[in-house]
């Protein structure tokens, strides 16, 4: 059985590659919506509908578990999908937020205890301007940890150097966004990379920020998640290790810039 990766472009590759290292004998199928690509700057109602008709075409493929790799879909989508649309008694949806979450506050999501000071002061957040907006990310946190600050960074025009290839000019807008961060918050805590393009930047983003504040990235923690997801759920595991890459842009090219995210181009397929 076949676990669904879903994402607005490549970014979700990251993910795909950290969840395939830790499960090497799950089959995948990816679903990267690059004929829509970027969502960052979308309203929340168009993003609703693109992440419904991705998710709806993972679910013909067969995959009743889903991986929305894409923060932006995560925070602006996720919860109306999941208590509007979604029938959890066949189809799952998880979101990137929740590993993020948990490792932060050291709480496990389903702890639904009163928000509690974690140790946790504060915590930069850098993020799609869609994402900013959500609000999603703080509101998630504070029911989990009391007092705590999440100074946001809408970074835009990272995820389009990413996508294009260019990773000097997305370092240098990395570098651009930590700088305007820190002049709101001169040493955080800890600092999320709240979209899956960013681990591909990851080094200019800690070379930036302070010695002292911990980088939170997301592949791994995803990872680590899903697989301890699937052994309280085996009924969404299986396979032989089989991965499938479709795209709604056009296959060649997006396979071909595929090679950014993972050293090699992929074959994708049309969704």
């Amino acid at each position: 059985m076949p676990i669904g990766v879903f994402d607005s472009g490549l970014g979700g590759l990251t993910v795909l590659e950290a969840v395939r290292h830790a499960l090497p004998g799950q089959d995948f199928v990816y679903l990267g919506d690059n004929a829509n690509a970027p969502y960052g700057w979308k309203s929340p109602a168009e993003i609703y509908e693109l992440t419904i008709a991705g998710v709806e075409r993972l679910f013909a493929r067969d995959c009743r578990l889903v991986i929305l790799a894409c923060n932006t879909a995560s925070a602006v989508a996720l919860h109306d999908l999941q208590v509007n649309w979604l029938n959890p008694g066949t189809h799952r949806v998880l979101g990137v937020f929740v590993p993020v979450i948990e490792h932060l506050t050291r709480r496990d999501w389903g702890d639904n205890a009163p928000p509690t000071h974690t140790g946790l002061a504060n915590v930069a957040l850098f993020a799609t301007p869609a994402t900013v907006r959500s609000g999603a990310f703080p509101r998630e946190l504070r029911f989990r940890a009391r007092d705590v600050t999440v100074v946001p960074q809408a970074c835009t025009g990272l995820v389009e150097a990413i996508e294009a290839g260019d990773l000097d000019r997305a370092a240098d807008i990395a570098r651009e966004h930590v700088a305007a961060l820190l002049a709101r918050l001169p040493e955080p805590q800890s600092a999320v990379l709240g979209c899956t393009h960013y681990p591909l930047v990851e080094a200019a983003f800690g070379e930036a920020l302070p010695a002292s504040t911990a980088l939170v990235s997301q592949p791994a923690l995803i990872a680590a998640s899903l697989a301890d997801y699937l052994k309280r759920h085996p009924e969404f595991a299986g396979g032989s290790g089989e991965v499938t890459w479709l795209t709604t842009g056009d296959p060649w090219a997006v396979g071909a810039r595929a090679a950014v995210f993972t050293g090699r181009a992929l074959p994708f397929a049309p969704a």
